[in-house]
């Protein structure tokens, strides 16, 4: 059975949705109190009695009888959710009113506009991401900073001016607003920041599976509403389930990055596989070309060749190429070296590398000077890919990249030439 922390995790949004709706937007720290409560409850009775059968229901039932005595004492002093309006006020009412509110479907549209609202316009890309981690995620200040590789006061002072404006707000944004596609831009960008931040473990982990469920899980939400299910965010749906399909063997038994030539493809999750090649397929449908659709098809290269030495990684190249054009970045133009390096060789590589634009924006990326370590080390070069392999070691972000890059430099250091 999964742990209460795990438990916690994956009901806090959906609970937070349901009173939200009920208290409204205004009063999302009295939603967030009641959930606490449930929480400390549970953790009490859980404690004495055990976990029961059925956590998820156990809570839901503590947070609603809660937010039924809340309404029933403080409706005539605090004012609620304004399009509840006078439906609070009675008995009659009342209660049907809140069970209807953590209903299935009432909480899978609550936590969509809870999404939407989090992703406000006016706030910057950082605090969209953490206000998402926190809310419909139920991650905490220092989980969120872990992270985003952020202090725990500078995610608090996101937080705080997220949920100010949130407040501000009065109501959670409506499904039908005038710039939903709009803002489903900025939706998807903070699910495939959330995503990143799991699959390439920029924290003290090297990879968090909690972080890449979300995305995906907060995904299919997206994807179950008619105006939100476009190509795009098909795109974004096969480049998550894509990528989590290699999640079992990204990492070894002893915790250790496991290379893309090292890792068993037969323990790949397949049907995960499966799922985002389907999907890649529908995003296929209209006119709409992304960086996501270029992504995921490169990811799509991948799973579907059985070794490495069988990758096309012409087609991988080519994809690249397309991708420089519709979304350009410096970490683009590095992975397209890497493949112009598998493709056509070291030389190549190297010179595809020392091309990049802005490579300067690279400075404290390891994964740039490994590069040149690795096509270093392939020529022969041995001294001077040890020497660019201890400068990515220098800049590695947890103790997994170490020990790769450690490993790295011993290859270069056996039977030294020079």
């Amino acid at each position: 059975m999964d742990s209460s922390a795990a438990i916690f995790r994956r009901e806090s949004g959906r609970l937070v949705a349901a009173l939200t709706r009920i208290f409204g937007v205004h009063q999302l720290a009295l939603a967030e109190d009641v959930v606490q409560d449930a929480f400390a409850r549970a953790l009490e009775v859980w404690e004495a009695h055990g976990v029961p059968e059925n956590p998820a229901a156990w809570l839901m039932t503590t947070a609603k009888n809660r937010a039924l005595d809340i309404v029933r004492r403080e409706r005539t002093a605090r004012r609620f959710a304004p399009e509840m309006g006078r439906l609070l006020e009675t008995e009659w009412t009342l209660a049907p009113l809140i069970e209807e509110a953590f209903s299935a479907h009432a909480i899978r549209d609550g936590q969509l506009r809870m999404m939407f609202s989090c992703c406000h316009t006016q706030l910057p890309e950082e605090a969209q991401l953490a206000l998402i981690l926190n809310v419909l995620c139920g991650f905490g200040a220092q989980e969120i900073a872990s992270a985003m590789l952020a202090s725990k006061a500078a995610v608090e002072k996101r937080l705080s001016r997220g949920k100010k404006l949130l407040a501000s707000s009065q109501r959670l944004f409506e499904l039908s607003d005038s710039d939903f596609q709009a803002r489903s831009t900025t939706v998807r960008r903070a699910l495939y920041l959330l995503f990143s931040e799991g699959y390439h473990g920029a924290s003290d982990a090297p990879v968090r599976r909690e972080l890449c469920a979300e995305a995906l899980r907060l995904t299919e939400l997206l994807l179950a509403h008619p105006a939100a299910a476009t190509p795009t965010t098909f795109a974004l749906a096969a480049l998550f389930c894509l990528h989590a399909a290699r999640l079992p063997e990204k990492i070894d038994a002893a915790g250790d990055l496991n290379t893309l030539g090292d890792q068993d493809r037969s323990r790949w999750d397949a049907d995960l596989a499966a799922q985002g090649l389907h999907l890649l397929e529908r995003s296929a449908a209209g006119a709409e070309l992304s960086g996501y659709h270029l992504e995921a098809a490169i990811a799509a290269v991948h799973v579907s060749a059985r070794t490495l030495k069988e990758t096309d990684w012409a087609a991988i190249v080519e994809l690249y190429d397309r991708l420089l054009g519709v979304a350009p970045s410096p970490v683009v133009a590095l992975n397209r070296a890497i493949a112009i390096g598998e493709r056509d060789g070291a030389e190549k590589g190297l010179a595809a590398l020392d091309a990049i634009v802005d490579r300067d924006r690279l400075s404290a990326y390891p994964f740039y000077p490994a590069a040149l370590g690795e096509f270093e080390l392939r020529r022969g070069n041995r001294s001077l890919a040890r020497k660019h392999f201890e400068a990515a070691r220098a800049l590695s972000r947890n103790d997994a990249e170490r020990r790769f890059l450690d490993k790295r430099v011993q290859a270069c250091s056996a039977n030294d030439l020079h």
